[in-house]
């Protein structure tokens, strides 16, 4: 029996923050925390909330400048250091002083840092097809291939993407969808991106700030960008338990940043999709829950 999912839920949190999610289940119940990335919103999990809702209480959050949370306009509210806040002071609204996380693409960033700042927060950290932030910096200071693969970072960075992600009725965000993977995207129904299409509708910015207030881009002569940085990996350690779930096919954030990840994780086990896309979450809900499920089980 699938639960069933509660929208249009808002958290006024102590730093001026208004978060809107949706959830599933009971209050009470151990906490599971979603954490989507960009071009999405909460509605990533959909799949998840109704699996999980079952035996947890569900919660996936629109983070700040998505869909129906606040928009920020200045940039330096997107830096990870205030996300990662705004799901602190959520859990602790929701009631909980610890709890699992799972995060893909930008929630996964996000999700990283969170583990790396506030451990004693989390039981178990579930990452999907989301770079460590160390091994990230690193490959695209040294990695020719990452660079490239990051370019549209840079692109996203520029001014005006957010105009031009919105023309032609989200053509790009929509080639987006079906082109990080190698095959279309059969899950990118008609009321499936008439979701997506509302949330666009609701602005762009935020989700595009997100990339601009970041210093882990491909660098550029204007931008040296993770080159500036003197990072330490001893600085990014992440001794949550951790489970990694990787959709192999992935174009911007190939295999290859799982390379060397069990040098700053400590309890680390990697489940590898080699079929599946950036958007292995939507190609493979089932699997992608049972392999979460597989983790909390542990």
């Amino acid at each position: 029996m699938t639960a069933e999912i509660q929208e249009n839920q808002f958290a006024e949190l102590s730093n001026g923050m208004r978060l809107h999610y949706a959830s599933a289940g009971r209050r009470g119940k151990p906490l599971i925390l979603f954490v989507h990335g960009f071009p999405e919103f909460w509605y990533e999990w959909e799949a998840q909330l109704k699996e999980f809702g079952n035996d947890y209480f569900a919660v996936a959050p629109d983070l700040r400048g998505f869909n129906l949370s606040d928009m920020p306009l200045e940039l330096g509210a997107y830096k990870a250091k205030h996300i990662v806040d705004d799901l602190r002071l959520l859990a602790a609204q929701l009631g909980y002083e610890k709890f699992v996380m799972v995060a893909h693409d930008w929630g996964g960033a996000i999700a990283w840092n969170f583990a790396i700042a506030l451990p004693q927060l989390l039981h178990k950290l579930i990452i999907v097809n989301s770079p460590h932030p160390y091994l990230f910096a690193r490959a695209l200071t040294e990695d020719a291939e990452q660079q490239a693969a990051s370019q549209y970072m840079n692109w996203l960075r520029a001014d005006g993407s957010e105009s031009a992600l919105a023309k032609d009725d989200f053509a790009l965000l929509e080639g987006l969808l079906n082109g990080m993977g190698k095959s279309p995207t059969p899950w990118f129904t008609g009321p499936v991106r008439a979701r997506y299409h509302a949330c666009w509708a609701r602005g762009l910015s935020g989700g595009v700030n997100y990339y601009r207030a970041s210093p882990l881009h491909p660098p550029t002569e204007a931008n040296p960008g993770p080159r500036k940085l003197q990072l330490q990996p001893a600085d990014f350690r992440v001794t949550v338990p951790t489970r990694v779930i990787w959709g192999e096919q992935d174009l911007a954030l190939p295999k290859s940043l799982l390379d060397g990840l069990d040098d700053v994780v400590d309890d680390l086990k990697v489940a590898r999709i080699p079929e599946g896309s950036h958007w292995v979450i939507h190609e493979q809900p089932q699997r992608v829950n049972g392999l979460i499920r597989g983790f909390l089980a542990e």
